[in-house]
């Protein structure tokens, strides 16, 4: 299958070399032609404008945006809209606001266009573990994108089947590490609330390292206190512990490479999921108070900053390649 691929960032270059990887042909843009250049010495197809990307693709054409939220995702759109054809297909694959893509789709609609949202999971490490996905559609078209789906989610891998599972009622594209989640908006709607649930996981480990580390102020008795290498902590709980996961993984990686943080202000930015993952909780009258209180200590962090804020940015930049950057109150 032939995609059209724009915004070619950490996630949106790694997607197009995974899905060239498998054999399918990738026309890509990209406002870098740095950023095009380097995709197009891996086998994609360049093209210096939208009109031109638009051009490359044969109908009914599939484009995935992989931009960042807000205007320029908003404009992209709004430009496409006027260069696509009826059937034709976008994927939005940012971290939308799942209202956004409600509108969207009703706009897109009425022209006669289609629109997909996706949640993509996987960070800077996609393209080789594969990205978790989910999908927001109209059925018969996420259907027939099922191959670039399939493609780019990670596969069952080693990982023991969920017993109970074997009834036809559960959708096996779960056990593949995608999943079409329900109709426009769904995706990008599971998505925030995973990366809400995020927030709360990073801020836990993040407070309890911070604990770990103090364990040897002089204010504490002197027999209970504890100078700890946090560093084979981690390494320790990753095996065999209940608390096991990918961001201890992680973790282990960040303060094995930086024992004390050292690179690291301690300001943890949020991406805006966490907040949109606060007002559905309202909306719903869900009380959801360690994910409102991690998000709020991310606020906090821009002004006063801890070890455990260290180790939550150094755990941003390792899954996400986030790096910590000056950002105001309001954005």
């Amino acid at each position: 299958m032939k995609l059209g691929i724009v915004g070619l960032g950490r996630m949106g270059g790694n997607i197009t070399r995974r899905l060239m990887d498998a054999g399918h042909e990738c026309a890509v843009f990209d406002t870098s032609n740095e950023t095009r250049e380097a995709l197009q010495k891996d086998g994609a197809d360049s093209a210096d404008s939208l009109k031109a990307l638009v051009e490359r693709l044969p109908a009914p054409r599939n484009i995935w945006l992989m931009l960042p939220a807000g205007e320029i995702t908003e404009s992209t759109i709004s430009k496409l809209s006027e260069l696509l054809e009826p059937g034709d297909t976008l994927i939005e694959g940012g971290n939308a606001f799942f209202k956004d893509d409600v509108r969207r789709a009703r706009e897109l609609g009425e022209k006669g266009l289609h629109y997909v949202d996706v949640g993509v999971s996987g960070g800077v490490w996609g393209r080789e573990r594969g990205y978790c996905l989910m999908i927001g559609g109209e059925k018969d078209i996420v259907e027939r994108l099922d191959p670039i789906f399939d493609t780019l989610a990670p596969g069952s891998g080693d990982i023991e089947k969920t017993p109970g599972r074997e009834d036809e009622r559960f959708d096996g594209r779960a056990e593949q590490g995608y999943l079409h989640c329900g109709p426009v908006g769904a995706g990008h709607f599971v998505k925030m609330v995973h990366n809400g649930i995020e927030y709360g996981m990073m801020q836990a480990y993040a407070e309890g390292f911070d604990i770990l580390k103090n364990r040897n102020l002089e204010t504490l008795p002197e027999g209970e206190r504890y100078e700890l290498d946090l560093a084979d902590i981690a390494e320790l709980w990753r095996r065999g512990s209940v608390i096991s996961s990918w961001l201890l993984d992680l973790t282990s990686i960040a303060l094995s490479e930086d024992h004390d943080l050292e690179q690291y202000s301690g300001q943890v930015n949020d991406s805006g999921e966490g907040r949109w993952t606060i007002e559905a909780a309202i909306e719903e009258a869900v009380p959801a108070n360690v994910l409102t209180s991690a998000l709020f200590t991310r606020f906090r962090s821009r002004s006063d900053n801890t070890y455990g804020e260290k180790l939550l940015s150094a755990m941003r930049q390792q899954f996400g390649g986030h790096v910590e950057t000056p950002m105001s109150p309001t954005e």
